[in-house]
């Protein structure tokens, strides 16, 4: 009998996560709210809103029955946007048992809280965080289902959980790495997503290649500071979470955060860019979330300070550049503290 798998929600990245799972021959049930995509993925074996002209797996069915979903599986991905989050986690509570893997694979925090994910969702399930497994780094849902080369990283605070993700999802085409830092890997997934926007809204202005550069350079600069003061390894934002999705993300025109932040450059508005992309964009609330927590760890992130004022205070993204050139000097290497970087060589 085959082996099942659940993914919750039925979106462009979990598709793609569950594509990769059925191509192992894994009986994959992914569940939706929606009835129309329902019926449009078991009939056609299409998901066109969100991955157009891609045809999936026939052993990779919908339901909009959440215990239909998990009933029996083995484990549950989770790949809900970050404002549905906890609710999601609390409608699976009923049907989720102690054997069950639990992988999430959302970049974001919950805005009113500041927590990061896997503490949203070990909270409604009533279970220890180190039973919650996130998967990151560089991987375009358009590019996983086509079976592009991937390579990605899954984290836990318990190795045996990292190690069973990494079983559940490793194939071919789509190598997965473990790691030990599963704040680090949340923080760089999350984070990264406000550099896209930035670097979309310079390449919206038409500040070229150099601007970019910078603007990725001194955003991981910025992730890796506050990402320390968290509790983070810095050494994980040079890594496939940090670095390596930060490039894909911030320079892709499959990323929505970067469409987001291109649009912004060209001088429309927040409302009007939400409403065209029709998916969520996940680094806004990130943004807002990132703002607070700067202050709560009194950590200098003046580019997500910038693009704070850019999408909730009206800023010009032009005068919002020229802010950023016009700092006071600094020197290159102020990534954090020396007893930060100290405390992580002992």
């Amino acid at each position: 009998m085959a082996r099942k798998v659940a993914v919750l929600v039925a979106g462009s990245w979990g598709t793609a996560l569950a594509s990769v799972l059925a191509d192992k021959e894994m009986n994959v049930v992914i569940w939706t709210r929606n009835e129309s995509q329902k019926d449009e993925i078991n009939r056609l074996h299409t998901n066109g809103r969100f991955l157009p002209g891609v045809t999936l797996p026939p052993n990779l069915t919908a339901t909009t029955d959440m215990h239909e979903a998990m009933d029996e599986a083995e484990a549950v991905v989770i790949v809900a946007p970050s404002a549905a989050i906890r609710e999601v986690a609390r409608q699976m509570r009923p049907y989720w048992t102690e054997g069950m893997l639990v992988v999430h694979a959302t970049k974001g925090f919950e805005t009113e809280s500041l927590k990061r994910i896997s503490t949203v969702i070990a909270e409604e399930l009533e279970c220890e965080e180190g039973r919650i497994v996130v998967l990151s780094g560089p991987s375009h849902a358009e590019e996983v289902v086509k079976r592009c080369p991937t390579t990605v990283v899954v984290a836990a605070l318990d190795d045996s959980m990292a190690i069973r993700a990494q079983d559940l999802f490793m194939n071919p085409y789509f190598r997965v790495y473990t790691n030990r830092d599963m704040v680090g890997v949340e923080l760089a997934g999350a984070l990264k997503n406000i550099i896209a926007l930035g670097a979309g809204m310079s390449d919206g202005l038409g500040f070229g290649d150099n601007a970019k550069a910078a603007l990725l350079t001194r955003g991981l600069a910025e992730i890796t500071r506050i990402g320390a003061e968290m509790g983070a390894n810095p050494l994980t934002f040079a890594g496939l979470a940090g670095v390596g999705d930060l490039v894909v993300t911030a320079t892709s025109r499959h990323s929505r955060n970067w469409r987001a932040g291109y649009m912004l450059g060209e001088g429309k508005k927040l409302e009007t860019v939400l409403s065209s992309m029709g998916m969520v964009v996940e680094g806004i609330r990130t943004t807002k979330a990132a703002h607070t927590l700067s202050d709560m760890y009194k950590v200098q992130m003046p580019i997500t300070q910038q693009l704070y004022q850019v999408l909730f205070e009206g800023l010009d993204p032009r005068t919002a550049v020229e802010a950023l050139m016009g700092r006071d000097k600094k020197t290159e290497m102020e990534l954090m503290s020396i007893e930060t970087w100290e405390t992580w060589h002992k």
